[in-house]
């Protein structure tokens, strides 16, 4: 059902983002976000909260005062408001207000509001960098390929962790921190990872030792994760320029972000980019 009236002139400054109005809406509604998630992160310093606890206590209902008319605008002027309820953006939207009206009856749900940083995402509909989305979905598919082969690998890294773990309990024991194979299969786990806690260390010669291997082994297999996603990462971009074909020459191999074809000059569309997908 086409929109007229109020409903259609809320539907290009709401949702549009041709117009100056819907541009400019947009920009003032991200800085109003912005504005309220740096309140939220201040209203949690405690001291700040004694020293202006009311003025952050009104600001607070202020922007979600704000925010749920703003949804409701939303709701009221959607070409299909169902489609837009049970959208990400209106899902987003909605999680925006609503740890407010929680805090109500669950003290510090209001804290949750830093959701409404979620809704910043608007800022690509804004800046018109969705086809940058084309990269993101590069690597997601990489990924995606090469999930079986990380499962395997960090499969492994587990095991290594569980048997470095069962063998230091042993060595140390309880003695020097190891209470339980658990945590010593957490020490392994901070060591193998190179983070370095510190809050359990080895005493005895044997368990030094066994540290030592095992912080080696931590850096020699940090690389593998890495090798897996840019193997099947190099194989998404040369399958991607495969498919990046010129309509007018019909040939292939251009980049995705290609403007023109290098063959024949002919201006590159989305469509021809993506053609073949």
């Amino acid at each position: 059902m086409a929109l007229t009236g109020t409903r259609k002139w809320l539907n290009e400054v709401i949702f549009g983002t041709d117009t100056p109005a819907g541009k400019n809406f947009d920009v003032i509604l991200i800085w109003t976000i912005l504005v309220s998630v740096v309140l939220v992160l201040l209203a949690s310093v405690e001291s700040w909260w004694v020293r202006y606890g009311d003025i952050f206590f009104v600001l607070e209902w202020f922007f979600t005062a704000l925010f749920t008319v703003e949804y409701f605008a939303r709701i009221y002027c959607a070409k299909d408001r169902r489609s837009y309820i049970f959208s990400f953006y209106g899902v987003v939207d909605f999680l925006a207000i609503l740890p407010s009206y929680l805090a109500l009856i669950f003290t510090g749900a209001s804290y949750l509001m830093v959701i409404r940083l979620l809704r910043v995402l608007r800022i690509f509909r804004i800046l018109k960098l969705v086809r940058y989305l084309r990269d993101a979905n590069l690597l997601v598919r990489s990924l995606w390929q090469a999930r079986r082969r990380i499962l395997v690998f960090y499969s492994c890294v587990l095991v290594l962790c569980i048997i470095f773990g069962s063998v230091m309990f042993v060595v140390e024991g309880p003695k020097h921190g190891f209470t339980s194979i658990p945590k010593s299969v957490y020490w392994t786990i901070v060591t193998i990872t190179t983070v370095g806690f510190g809050d359990i260390t080895p005493q005895t010669p044997l368990g030094q030792a066994i540290a030592s291997m095992t912080m080696l082994i931590g850096y020699s297999i940090i690389a593998v994760p890495t090798g897996i996603v840019t193997a099947e990462l190099a194989h998404e971009l040369r399958k991607d320029k495969q498919l990046a074909r010129c309509h007018n020459c019909g040939r292939a191999g251009h980049d995705s972000d290609s403007e023109y074809c290098k063959h024949c000059g002919y201006k590159l569309e989305d469509f021809d980019l993506l053609a073949e997908e």
